[in-house]
């Protein structure tokens, strides 16, 4: 028998031999110890024969001290903080388990990542704040009753380059991103992008939830003037034009933790984005809109969550509307007497009209489309819009003076305009002495 001239007991094994101690003194019996050990009989019998035997030694479990079977290899332990360290700096740990499978091959899970980078002594990249009590509003019970929306202005490509605003969609009842787009700064068309990317894929929401932000309604602090008393309404910016000629609900949040479905999709997204974006080497904004539809599969696959209800609540489009037509920019205009709308690029030609009448003195609507095309609508009808022709040449008499081969020079060039003369003063005509005129101011006198 191997003889150990140190014995380490855990906690269990000096909880065995104490009771044991009693056992063999006769204070105790195998089935009062047995209650007390929460062990059978049987068993306690075993470890009374072992402790016999080999002492207390025969308290430790045969496999204290040896190598776990399914121990991660070190090769493999060596292989993980190496990435962790270079090429995965800075990304956190369930995320880092994804890439590894995806990139590498390396298929570990989280949890036992998380135990071998902790036990090389690599820091945790993000550490949680202790929880806050704080009231939560439940979920939406179906997928598509109310979205949440904001930007999110950061470094998306790394601390060497200029900001960028991630503008985003998230449906309330599942966390699924529905809709994004990366733009320079916050503006009305990356929300409208974002509109369009959820009605096209999915359909129409019935609620949008966002901050307050001047580009869903228009001066909220100033009194309504007589026109909008007298229709009902408040002027529309263009993004709750489009959201009220789409059906849509707008509610406006009073504080960024009544919309913490798409502050918490934030937080998300810079970690998780930033680092995949710095893996592709994407640092523009055209590139990163390209990248984007593959990591929206990707991220929906892993943090969208099933809804109460199954049935969704996404509406089709009503009849006669369009999201090209609706999510985009709307410019009320009158037609000039020659068809034409002014625009600063230049006036715009109205296509004919199919009844043959006239579009001088209408009033329409000028539509600039996402893609950049130009739309007129009138009475529900929608047609492309051309630059307009040029001003009427004016004409002018061909110069016939040269002779080439004794034959008129048939080039029409236009007649050298010759600069006007001063006009000559009229003459002074002095009445005679037998004027009527005369006679009459003589007769007056």
């Amino acid at each position: 028998m191997e003889k150990r001239e140190t014995i380490a007991l855990d906690g269990r094994a000096q909880q065995r031999l104490y009771v044991l101690n009693h056992v063999l003194a006769g204070e105790l019996t195998a089935e009062q110890a047995g209650r007390i050990l929460t062990l059978s009989v049987r068993q306690v019998r075993r470890l009374l024969e072992r402790y016999r035997g080999e002492g207390a030694a025969g308290l430790i479990h045969g496999n204290h001290g040896r190598s776990p079977a399914h121990r991660t290899p070190d090769e493999l332990r060596d292989r993980l903080i190496e990435l962790a360290t270079t090429t995965y700096a800075g990304v956190n740990r369930a995320h880092l388990a994804e890439l590894l499978a995806e990139r590498d091959g390396l298929v570990v899970p989280a949890r036992t990542l998380r135990r071998v980078l902790a036990e090389a002594a690599v820091g945790a990249v993000r550490t949680r704040r202790p929880a806050r009590h704080r009231a939560r509003r439940e979920r939406m019970a179906r997928e598509g009753q109310m979205v949440q929306t904001d930007g999110s202005r950061h470094q998306w490509f790394g601390p060497d380059h200029p900001y960028a605003t991630l503008i985003g969609v998230v449906d309330d009842a599942t966390s699924r991103l529905t809709g994004a787009t990366f733009r320079a700064a916050e503006d009305a068309a990356g929300y409208l992008t974002a509109f369009a990317q959820t009605a096209t894929a999915y359909g129409l929401p019935g609620a949008v939830y966002s901050d307050r932000h001047g580009i869903f309604i228009a001066e909220r602090n100033r009194a309504p003037t007589l026109a909008e008393q007298l229709s009902g309404k408040h002027a529309f910016t263009q993004v709750g034009r489009a959201l009220d000629q789409a059906g849509i609900a707008w509610i406006g949040a009073h504080s960024a933790q009544g919309k913490g479905r798409v502050e918490r999709t934030w937080g998300t997204l810079q970690d998780r984005l930033v680092t995949e974006l710095r893996l592709e080497t994407i640092t523009t904004i055209d590139d990163a809109n390209a990248f984007l539809p593959r990591f929206l599969v990707r991220y929906n696959g892993r943090f969208t969550v099933p809804p109460a209800e199954p049935q969704p609540a996404w509406r089709p489009w009503p009849e006669g509307l369009t999201g090209e037509s609706v999510f985009c920019f709307h410019y009320p205009r009158r037609v000039a007497r020659d068809a034409t709308i002014s625009w600063p690029g230049g006036p715009l030609g109205l296509p004919r009209r199919a009844d043959g009448r006239s579009w001088a003195g209408r009033a329409v609507t000028l539509q600039e489309r996402l893609d950049g095309s130009l739309w007129v609508s009138h009475a529900g009808v929608c047609l492309p819009l051309a630059p307009a022709p040029a001003d009427p040449v004016t004409l002018r008499a061909r110069d016939l003076s040269r002779l080439t081969d004794g034959r008129p020079d048939l080039v029409s060039r236009p007649a050298t305009r010759r600069r006007p003369s001063a006009p000559s003063p009229a003459p002074i005509s002095i009445p005679g002495p037998d004027h009527p005129w005369r006679r009459y101011s003589l007769r007056g006198r």
